[in-house]
């Protein structure tokens, strides 16, 4: 994918990121672009107590007692290993997985899986969604059979009933949570940044930034102005279904959704649509 247009694509817009855990690398997207980055993370990963829960999950495989592991996310892959490497467990860990059917929801947990040297049985297609990974998971033989599920920041309930639908047992296990970050002063001033004028766009790359930006706009008697400024003034670039949904859950439209649901791709799109302005 080429990553530059002719003349710097951004032209020097300010251009709002919401994006955490990759906020350098988006930012440096947008200078590469000729845009100015005003990173505002609205969103932390926040770690949970779950060692119990792993090493009864690693007991558990050792013990061939599961059948299909589901996993949404690198990060909560990551987190699985690291919490099993704590319990000296890894090459336990290992070897259970290499006895189930692994199903991922598309290439970042499956890029996190494969290094581990495990193989994936069932993946989800583009643009990687929970529509995509219940398809994936339709091709196994899921009735009768014992899963558990790796959910990411929050359960995915649609997937969890889906498989009990299809005759499932299910466990579920979840590493990390979405919370706001500590100081959301930072949103607010981007809530009034938004509100007057001074952001050419802003940039949603999850679902949950959209929920907290709100959240935020709501503790500040805010939200229509939020929702009006959204549709009307500031360019909103969503990286694709899932979050385009709950941007129109929130009465908001996006202008520009990539091709791909890549970062790449979004801030390509971007440049390209305000290069068209």
């Amino acid at each position: 994918m080429s990553t530059d247009i002719q003349g710097g694509g951004l032209r020097q817009a300010r251009i709002a990121l919401l994006e955490a855990r990759m906020s350098n690398e988006m930012a440096d997207l947008v200078r590469r672009y000729g845009g100015q980055p005003y990173s505002v993370p609205a969103v932390r990963e926040v770690p949970l107590e779950s060692g119990r829960e792993v090493a009864s999950f690693i007991t558990r495989l050792s013990q061939h007692t599961i059948d299909i592991v589901v996993f949404f996310t690198g990060v909560g892959v990551t987190a699985l290993f690291r919490e099993a490497e704590i319990l000296g467990r890894t090459q336990e860990l290992l070897s259970g997985l290499r006895s189930v059917t692994i199903a991922c929801r598309g290439p970042k947990p499956s890029a996190v899986v494969r290094k581990q040297g495990l193989s994936i049985h069932a993946n989800a297609v583009e643009p990687y969604t929970t529509t995509e990974l219940i398809a994936a998971l339709k091709t196994l033989d899921i009735a009768g059979k014992s899963v558990t599920v790796l959910h990411y920041g929050e359960r995915n309930i649609q997937v969890t009933q889906e498989l009990l639908a299809d005759g499932a047992r299910v466990e579920e296990l979840c590493l990390y949570e979405w919370l706001l970050p500590e100081d959301t002063e930072p949103i607010k001033d981007l809530i009034r940044a938004l509100e007057a004028g001074s952001v050419a766009a802003i940039v949603f790359t999850s679902q949950i930034q959209v929920r907290h930006l709100f959240q935020i706009a709501d503790k500040l008697e805010k939200h229509r102005e939020l929702q009006e400024t959204l549709n009307t003034g500031t360019i909103v670039a969503s990286i694709g279904p899932t979050c385009t949904a709950v941007l129109q859950e929130y009465g908001v439209t996006p202008h520009v959704i990539p091709e791909h649901p890549k970062m790449g791709y979004l801030i390509k799109a971007l440049a390209e649509y305000l290069s068209a302005q």
